[in-house]
């Protein structure tokens, strides 16, 4: 498949560090608003071609797929320019920044039979794929409850002012303080929920802006924390929390009859996965980890399924293969199949997404209107 890039912003660095991972996306050019940005990431990655203007990129026959990579208040605009030019579309989290937007995208995409899909795509990582594989399987029995973390510590301390892409580009401190770490982050682990328990069918939250002063002026204040309790077709019950304050943890813990699936981290795909036992003896374990460990009853460590692999620059710590899910897109193009990360699977996830940082009143449910059917395993995870 023939791709396009809109936006050469920090984050675009790592979708060209994992594009050489997948030999058969080729990547014809790029385009910014700002175009001298647009032409120093083209020299540093080689880039063939620097668009002049978004119009002159649609008008390209060759391109097949744009690739959004903006910033989040101009996914809708670009998206939907993109669709009606013909193009299939990968954008970046979130699909649209209100529901209204993100269902008209969802339309127009299904009304011309093209592909419309949102990051994050790490539900086709080794890790999730591992863990998938152990629920499918039954290894802890029925589950009713996962608790999920996505804290990232006290980003407004760490000096992100300093913080470049390797092109030399800023990480863009307005922007991800004013879209919230819920809408930037809340993905990485309700796509994985979604894919394994069905969809979501009712939200309960509750958000706040805990440090409205981070150092850096804001047009409007966004939550900086939010804690959900996500209930799903399944039965089983998630409860996920987002902060930017809270130390650094995005563990996950998916709690059966029989046991305890977990990983410490959904950003990394090869993050180890462990199965906790939940008879008498383990649960005497878990009360004396130390003890435990001494007489070997620790967690079992799962191998990780043989997923594609990733590129070494994509091994370095909070660096994903991102372009693994432009390539899921190609290859259902191709194959003439239902793409995993379906529209409307990206619909359900950015509606969950939007409950969970906007809630009508906090405590009160909200009842999901959108829905999405089963999501097939990667077929090396078989």
């Amino acid at each position: 498949m023939r791709i396009a890039i809109v936006g050469t912003g920090y984050v675009a660095d790592y979708y060209l560090k994992t594009l050489p991972n997948h030999p058969r996306l080729q990547l014809v050019g790029v385009m910014d608003r700002d175009g001298p940005r647009a032409e120093r990431f083209a020299r540093f990655h080689h880039v063939p071609r620097v668009y002049r203007t978004y119009e002159e990129l649609l008008a390209d026959e060759r391109v097949e797929c744009v690739v959004n990579l903006t910033n989040p208040g101009s996914h809708y605009a670009l998206t939907k320019a993109a669709l009606e030019a013909g193009k299939h579309v990968y954008s970046e989290k979130p699909l649209a920044m209100e529901m209204p937007l993100a269902e008209e995208l969802v339309a127009l995409a299904e009304s011309r039979r093209l592909q419309l899909a949102s990051a994050p795509c790490n539900l086709l990582s080794e890790t999730a794929q591992t863990l998938w594989k152990a629920l499918r399987e039954e290894r802890i029995g029925k589950v009713r409850l996962v608790y999920a973390e996505l804290d990232d510590g006290p980003i407004h301390l760490m000096k992100p002012e300093r913080w470049r892409s390797d092109s030399g580009n800023p990480w863009p401190l307005k922007d991800e303080y004013e879209v919230g770490c819920t809408l930037a982050h809340a993905g990485y682990y309700i796509t994985w929920m979604v894919a394994f328990f069905g969809p979501a069918v009712r939200v309960t939250s509750f958000s706040t802006v805990l440090t409205p002063d981070k150092g850096q002026e804001v047009e409007r204040q966004t939550p900086d924390f939010s804690v959900a309790c996500i209930e799903f077709a399944s039965g089983t019950v998630a409860r996920l929390t987002h902060s930017i304050y809270a130390p650094y943890d995005h563990g996950l813990r998916i709690i059966g009859d029989r046991g305890i699936l977990s990983t410490q981290e959904c950003w990394t795909y090869g993050s180890p996965v462990y199965l906790r036992r939940r008879d008498a003896l383990g649960l005497k374990a878990e009360k004396n980890p130390l003890k435990a460990k001494l007489l070997g009853l620790g967690p079992e460590k799962l191998p990780l399924v043989p997923g594609p692999g990733q590129p070494r620059a994509a091994r370095k710590a909070n660096v994903m293969d991102v372009s693994r899910g432009i390539a899921e897109m190609a290859e259902a193009v191709d194959q003439r199949r239902p793409c995993r990360l379906s529209p409307r699977f990206a619909l359900h996830v950015n509606e969950v997404t939007l409950a969970i940082q906007h809630p009508v009143e906090p405590g009160t449910p909200r009842k999901m209107t959108t829905t999405c059917g089963p999501i097939a395993p990667m077929p090396w995870a078989l």
